[in-house]
């Protein structure tokens, strides 16, 4: 139901599968809620430290990929 505290190393896209809604705890230790949409992707930046907790009530299915350079 969450993510654990994590670093993201590369840039990276987000593909929400069935939505949901989120608690995101950044690394200042600020909340804020996120609502995810069904097929609608979004992006985030290398170097963002979070923890996502589920807060919909039901499973939270999106797909998260990684912009590695070679």
């Amino acid at each position: 139901s969450a993510t654990g505290r994590h670093r993201h190393e590369y840039d990276y896209i987000v593909v929400p599968v069935t939505g949901g809604r989120f608690v995101v705890s950044d690394a200042d230790g600020s909340t804020r809620e996120m609502t995810q949409t069904p097929g609608l992707s979004y992006q985030g930046t290398a170097g963002t430290v979070h923890d996502v907790t589920n807060a919909s009530g039901t499973e939270a299915v999106f797909v998260e990929i990684e912009l590695k350079t070679r």
